[in-house]
């Protein structure tokens, strides 16, 4: 399947984690899907996605009798977010990863720009009635986690006296191997797994944001888009966001 040819109106698609996702492109095949929505999570973040990599990419899911349809996602790098380090060079980068991705024929790219971890859930595998395994949000296990795991500065001024009660009973009911697993499931970095960190390098990150509040984190969001976006029109790209 050439992912050139062009995209059709209407696409039923499904989020695919790559060749370590335990489902499979033939198990999603046979849903009735015809488009793929990943990333090229083995690449670190802050990497130009070469086209030979987007081509091995798109070989592996048109073998399947599948299209790459949509990017999710493009890694923004942290310095990027906190406008530091090699920041200029890491958008460079994402322009020519971009542009990449237009010739080769994929025009629909997400981002994100939260920091240090994607979207986060407190469970990966949380058991259904069903049988089947779904990912989980508690907001118990979350404070939990951090007041009393990552014991993150200041943590307890936002949290109610109840709320901090209940993460602590939450916390006493575990025993360790649960709270080593929670610990894993909050900082597995997803989606995609390209980051992933244990508690002392997690907090090393977080005390990068500790003097950007949500007007600074804003002026850099404003900062990339401004640098990304008006090349866009020009490589043929629809750019998509997930900024929760």
């Amino acid at each position: 399947m050439n992912n050139l040819e062009e995209s059709p109106l209407f696409e039923e698609t499904w989020r695919w984690f790559g060749p370590q996702d335990p489902i499979s492109l033939t198990d999603i095949r046979q849903t009735g899907a015809t488009g793929i929505v990943t990333a090229l999570h083995h690449l670190p973040n802050g990497a130009v996605w070469s086209k030979d990599e987007i081509a091995q990419r798109i070989a592996q899911i048109g073998a399947a009798g599948l299209r790459w349809s949509v990017v999710e996602s493009v890694p923004v790098h942290e310095d990027i977010k906190t406008n530091t380090g090699k920041a200029f060079d890491y958008i460079q980068n994402y322009q020519e990863t971009l542009h990449h991705l237009a010739q080769s024929g994929i025009k629909t790219v997400c981002y994100n720009f939260m920091p240090v971890l994607d979207w986060t859930r407190t469970h990966l595998d949380y058991p259904l009635p069903s049988g089947a395994t779904a990912l989980r949000f508690d907001a118990r296990a979350w404070a939990a986690f951090d007041l009393y795991l990552l014991q993150r500065p200041n943590a307890f001024l936002d949290y109610s006296k109840s709320q901090q009660k209940q993460a602590q009973q939450f916390l006493e009911a575990q025993d360790e191997s649960q709270v080593q697993a929670l610990i894993a499931n909050i900082l597995a970095g997803l989606p995609g797994a390209e980051e992933g960190y244990d508690l002392p390098s997690f907090r090393e990150k977080l005390a990068l944001y500790r003097h950007i509040d949500a007007q600074l984190l804003r002026k850099h969001l404003f900062h990339f888009l401004g640098k990304n976006c008006p090349p866009c029109p020009k490589f043929g790209h629809t750019t998509g966001h997930s900024s929760r």
